[in-house]
């Protein structure tokens, strides 16, 4: 049979597919013999052909990895033992590479304790003195590892000791290679008992790198992934070797003899060692020189002739992964996890030196500096260096060089991106600028002017009104560019623009909606594959045109747009198209949820699809796939021979997971799954009970990718989850059933556990800031719902108190220093975790919470202190407030708010005084709320508060804190009017009025006046004149909310009726416009 199955093995290698057919028929007979496997060891031990040698042992592989119980013990056992000999006596490389992965199969079967023959083969090889045998001995126990680390846990000790030698072993790269590739394999699986021997290889781990890199850069590049598994699973290993690590990466990430790839690794190691121990980083003093090594890479001129990938005309939108853009992510990654003070100490002298140099692109690299701390440190940027950054970026527009004007405009898009509000009171030095800046473009260089309207979206999206002047110059402009622009790709960006300008101008976009419209539904209904891109942009401008420009304007084409989405889904498979009407079904939900009820069979369907799909994920299998036999002998029906066929032909759909080398994941289905979450829990919260019939089958895909491997998906699943619950409360409240309800509680009782244990071990910080505002939208709309579940509360109180106090996995316990300076991102965190103790204070009673608020309160107050940042000091007294506010409404809250009042007290007096508006402001919001909220309890505060406030109103010159003061003095008389001297006070509360900034106040003043007139009619009457003046104004303004109208009406109508005289008085003396609009506003219903 032996030379019968080795002619038929070689057959498969001719170039003629009949053939190879032919070969395949009798290969699929020739596996139901029983001899089958002695005959594949025969010609793999005596095959003079490698490449028959190697397909046997493929064939081999795949038999043993699907029938290894149905081969009988003896051939178990010669097997093993003819394998290993095989093995040793092999010559060629790839044929010993198969056999290493065939032993891995085996291996998982048997255990390396019931094959005591691979355990002394590896011993006598790895410890040969033939430098051959040992790398042919540590390839074999690479692959072993590599498949099956579990099964060598009580062999650790050993191999660690054995790995050690090896990489003491200077002189045999390759070997040194599989050494590094073992531990690699070990490291995730190794506990505390090999702790110590691990930290004790790293000094010889890093020097085994050198001849590694001087051997072979490719396998060094792949063996860099030992520092990054080494991290990952145990950092404790590698913090006293830090310094050495990062040496050793600079080293060679500065090395321009370097093949990129092994840079690049070098460099991203950095990367995932600031992310996940920055404050190490810092306090071991290494962020100088980090810095000092990266920047030549950051600035570097590219060769000559080339030009960065970036910067290219012809380069594509992919991210371009380059030493010199991994250099850039390593700043990005500073900014976001370390202190902004420190950074910029050790930072600004190096970007300052390059943005002043003669060279362009020392100048580009200073930009693009600027433009990755935008995000991460834009506290500190807003608040301390704008007015002179902006400038910089400005004057660099002008720069002679295009590579040094598309930086700043780069730079540019990222400040208006993260910059908010602050970068939009630039808005009259700005728009002039960009929009001269564009009409100056040549239209061929694509590249150049994607990164212009980059920068201008991103200034305009968050301008609000304040793009009203500038509103006709730029439709006209986007009008113009889609009716005479040649390039697909200048009419994309044109369309992106439009979706920005939308955003900011609402409905004043309205005059223009009509041929908007026109030109989109040219682009919509496009067959050719050359207008996919400018189609998807279309579509995704036109969801946002249905959230921005009013439901009266959009709710006629609600139903248009739905079929439409289902028509492009229905005729084009693409994963961004189908993304697009996700969001564009999502915004019609929310204008016109009727349109979208009738289809939400199809539209849920082709969601769920995208959320189960494997579309997009690519498995790197290391075989070679072509001679692959799937020889399932007993399976003797049609479909299964069928499929062995196919399968024999390349196919092999059953790859085993340990063959997988790596996989590659398509962005674009990765974001389709991402939006099919938003999308379905927006639906599911708008459409409410016509959601009902989908709610199971959504909810169990989406519960599915709660914990993804990719962040973006697993935080919009959870977010969707929390929007199901809401969702399920509207039909609730909506028809309070006992059904109803319980399903309601069945959703909580699933989901929020799953939230908790996400905010708790997962360790993306952006994930959990999404989680943790899923939980605080959840109880705010739930409320006591919630707390159903007797131990809810405490899962709550402990969630909220695990991220105050650092405990969570994303969060970087560092030094324990707990006077440490602290990322912006996260105190961000804490900021999300602080919002939810007001939402949890509002749902239960005080006496319930008290206990928990005691754990929690500590960690606020320590915030308050002066040495803290703004934006820590602005947050606790903000949270302080909302709490008070909070507890002003519940049973029992006036004696818990009378309790706190000592603590509390001297730390508001203290925030008045703060040199920064908003943490003076939410001091002085605070005051009034504990006034408000105790009540008669803090009566002996009361002249002290009145000093404090009084004091401040004669100097304060903030329009915001000003108007709170208003709105303080009004909650002091709301909780204990007798104890206000309203003779000296009414008469500056009044004064104060209308407010200026903070029209929400606006129900607390009129709370107020409404109060007093009940109490005291004749002194509302002698201020009649300045109160109804200001009324008018409240009534005129487009902000007014119904609720604040509906005080004003109600108690203008009562000063009417019991005071005419002196009320129409009053409204003589107003502008005709403001008479006729409060007129208006007092005879309508």
């Amino acid at each position: 049979m032996t030379q019968e199955l080795e002619k038929l093995l070689s057959q498969l290698t001719q170039p003629d597919n009949e053939v190879i057919q032919q070969a395949t028929v009798q290969l699929k007979q020739a596996f139901k013999d029983p001899g089958i496997i002695p005959a594949l060891c025969a010609i793999i031990g005596g095959s003079q052909s490698p490449q028959i040698r190697q397909t046997a042992t493929v064939m081999l592989r795949l038999r043993v990895k699907k029938h290894w119980k149905k081969i009988s013990p003896n051939d178990r056992e010669s097997l093993k033992a003819g394998v290993l000999q095989t093995f040793m006596q092999e010559t060629e490389h790839t044929v010993r590479h198969s056999l290493s992965q065939l032993c891995s199969v085996m291996v998982k079967h048997e255990t390396p304790d019931r094959w005591p023959a691979l355990l002394q083969l590896l011993s006598q090889a790895t410890k040969s003195q033939n430098p051959h045998e040992r790398q042919v001995g540590l390839l074999l126990l690479a692959k072993v590892v590599e498949s099956n680390p579990e099964s060598f846990k009580p062999h650790y000790h050993q191999l660690l000791m054995l790995l050690s030698t090896v990489l003491e072993d200077l002189d045999n790269p390759t070997a040194l290679f599989y050494g590094i590739s073992t531990i690699t394999a070990l490291t995730p699986y190794t506990g505390s008992e090999e702790m110590n021997q691990m930290r004790s290889m790293i000094p010889n781990l890093i020097t085994a790198f050198r001849p590694l890199i001087k051997s072979n850069q490719d396998q060094a590049s792949e063996a860099m992934e030992v520092f990054n598994e080494l991290m990952e699973s145990e950092v404790s290993i590698i913090v006293p070797h830090v310094a050495a690590i990062v040496s050793f990466c600079l080293e060679v990430g500065a090395d321009t003899t370097l093949i990129s790839s092994l840079r690049i690794k070098a460099l991203s190691c950095l990367i995932f060692l600031i992310r996940l121990k920055s404050k190490v980083v810092i306090k071991q003093k290494l962020l100088n020189p980090i810095l000092q090594s990266i920047f030549p890479v950051l600035t570097a001129t590219p060769p000559p002739g080339e030009e960065d990938p970036e910067d290219q005309e012809d380069s594509d939108d992919e991210d371009h992964d380059s030493p010199k853009h991994v250099a850039a992510q390593i700043i990005d990654t500073m900014a976001l996890h370390m202190p902004p003070e420190k950074l910029f100490q050790q930072l600004m002298p190096l970007t300052r030196a390059a943005l002043s140099s003669e060279d362009p692109y020392q100048r580009k690299g200073g930009l693009m500096c600027l433009a990755v701390l935008a995000e991460g440190c834009a506290e500190h940027i807003r608040t301390k260096m704008l007015p002179s950054l902006l400038q910089t970026v400005c004057q660099s527009l002008s720069d002679n060089n295009q590579v040094v004007r598309s930086a700043a405009l780069f730079a540019l898009g990222q400040f208006s991106e993260h910059l908010q509000p602050d970068i939009s009171k630039y808005c009259a030095e700005l728009m002039p600028l960009l929009l001269q800046y564009l009409s100056c473009l040549n239209e061929t260089k694509t590249v150049h002017v994607t990164k212009a309207f980059y920068a201008l979206e991103n200034f305009m999206e968050n301008l609000g009104s304040d793009i009203e002047p500038y509103l006709s110059h730029l439709m006209e402009t986007m009008l113009t560019t889609l009716n005479t622009a040649e390039s697909l790709r200048i009419k994309e960006l044109a369309v992106s623009a439009i979706g920005a300008i939308a955003n900011a101008a609402k409905e004043l976009l309205v005059p223009y909606f009509s041929p908007v419209i026109e030109n989109l539904k040219g682009y919509l209904t496009a067959t050719t594959e050359e207008m996919r891109s400018l189609q998807t942009q279309a579509l995704d401008t036109l969801s946002v045109l249905a959230r921005t420009i009013g439901k009266d304007v959009f709710s006629p084409l609600a139903a248009e747009c739905v079929r439409l989405g289902l028509n492009l889904t229905d005729n084009i498979d693409d994963p961004d198209i189908r993304r697009c009407t996700y969001s564009l079904y999502s915004a019609v939900s929310m204008i016109s949820p009727e349109s979208l009820t009738p289809h939400l069979t199809n539209i849920t369907t082709v969601m769920v699809l995208a959320l189960k799909s494997n579309d997009g994920i690519t498995a790197h299998v290391e075989e070679d796939k072509t001679f692959v036999l799937l020889d399932d002998e007993d399976d003797d029906e049609e479909e299964h021979e069928e499929k062995d066929v196919s399968d024999f032909m390349g196919d092999d759909s059953e790859a085993d997971i340990k063959d997988i080398s790596q996989f590659t994941v398509e962005n674009a289905y990765m974001n389709e799954k991402e939006d099919a979450c938003e999308a379905l829990g927006e639906i599911a919260l708008h459409t409410g009970a016509a959601f009902q019939p989908f709610m199971e089958s959504c909810f169990q895909q989406v519960y599915e990718l709660r914990e993804h491997a990719h962040e973006d998906v697993r935080k919009a699943a959870m977010a969707a989850m929390g929007n199901f619950c809401l969702s399920q409360h509207k039909v609730w409240k909506e028809n309070p059933t006992e059904v109803n309800l319980q399903a309601l509680q069945k959703l909580l009782d699933l989901v929020l556990p799953n939230l908790f244990e996400a905010v708790k071990t997962d360790g993306e910080r952006q994930v959990v800031m999404g989680v943790l505002d899923t939980i605080n939208s959840v109880v705010k709309s739930c409320k006591e719902e919630v707390f159903k579940n007797p131990t809810r509360l405490n899962e709550v109180c402990t969630t909220i108190s695990d991220v105050l106090k650092k405990k969570t996995a994303c969060q970087d316990g560092g030094c324990d220093d707990a006077e440490d300076e602290e990322a912006e991102f996260d105190a961000m965190l804490l900021e999300y975790a602080g919002e939810g103790i007001p939402l949890v204070a509002a749902a239960v009673p005080a006496d319930a919470f008290a206990p928990f608020l005691n754990d929690l309160l500590p960690t606020l107050l320590n915030k308050t202190k002066s040495t803290c940042t703004v934006a820590d000091r602005s947050f606790s007294v903000g949270t302080i407030a909302e709490l008070l506010a909070a507890l002003a409404k519940v049973p029992g809250g006036q004696r818990l708010a009378g309790r706190l009042s000592n603590r509390l007290f001297p730390v508001l007096v203290t925030g008045t005084k703060d040199p920064d508006d908003e943490v003076r402001n939410n001091s002085v919001y605070a005051m009034g709320c504990l006034a408000e909220a105790a009540g008669p309890i803090v009566v002996s505060d009361y002249p002290t508060m009145l000093s404090v406030l009084s004091k401040l109103l004669t100097k304060e010159t903030s329009l915001l804190v000003r108007d709170n003061l208003c709105g303080a003095l009004c909650r002091m008389i709301i909780g204990n009017a007798d104890a206000v001297p309203l003779e000296q006070v009414f008469p500056a509360l009044v004064a104060g009025l209308p407010l200026k900034e903070d029209l929400n106040e606006n129900k607390t003043v009129y709370n107020c006046l409404a109060l007093l007139y009940s109490k005291n009619p004749a002194m509302i009457v002698q201020h009649m004149k300045p109160i109804v003046a200001s009324s008018s104004l409240v009534l005129g303004h487009k902000d007014t909310d119904e609720e604040t109208r509906s005080a004003v009406v109600l108690l203008l109508r009562q000063l009417l009726q019991q005071h005419s005289a002196d009320f129409h008085t009053a409204v003589t003396a107003l502008p005709a416009e403001n008479q006729a609009k409060l007129g208006s506003a007092i005879s309508s219903s």
